[in-house]
C-alpha cells in the first residue's frame, strides 16, 4: 500500500531524525511530506520508529493511505515525480 506521510514536528533535532527515518522508507516529495510503499508490516514497524520523535503535545504525524486505483489518478505541478512514478512530468 502506498503511503503519504506528512509531519510537523517542533523540535529541530527531533525534526531531523524523524525526516532521515522517513528517508530510509520512501521518497520526500516536499519538505515534510513523504510517500512511501509499506506492506502491513512495514507500516507497523516504521509508525514505532516515528514514534519516539513525536511530542504528542505539540508535534503532528499523519498518514494517509493510497490505493492503487487513487494512486493511478494523482496529479502533480511543478518539480518532483507524480506518485507512483519515477520520472518527472508535468500533468494537469
Amino acid at each position: 500500500m502506498q503511503w503519504v506521510i506528512s509531519y510537523d514536528i517542533v523540535d529541530d533535532k527531533q525534526r531531523a531524525q524523524l525526516a532521515r527515518t522517513l528517508e530510509s522508507w520512501g521518497l520526500r516529495v516536499q519538505y515534510s511530506v513523504f510517500e512511501c510503499q509499506l506492506s502491513p508490516q512495514e507500516r507497523k514497524q516504521l509508525a514505532l520508529q516515528l514514534q519516539a520523535y513525536i511530542d504528542p503535545e505539540e508535534d503532528s504525524l499523519r498518514w494517509y493511505p493510497i490505493c492503487n486505483h487513487c494512486l493511478k489518478k494523482a496529479r502533480h505541478l511543478g518539480k518532483g515525480t507524480t506518485p507512483g512514478e519515477g520520472r518527472d512530468y508535468f500533468l494537469v
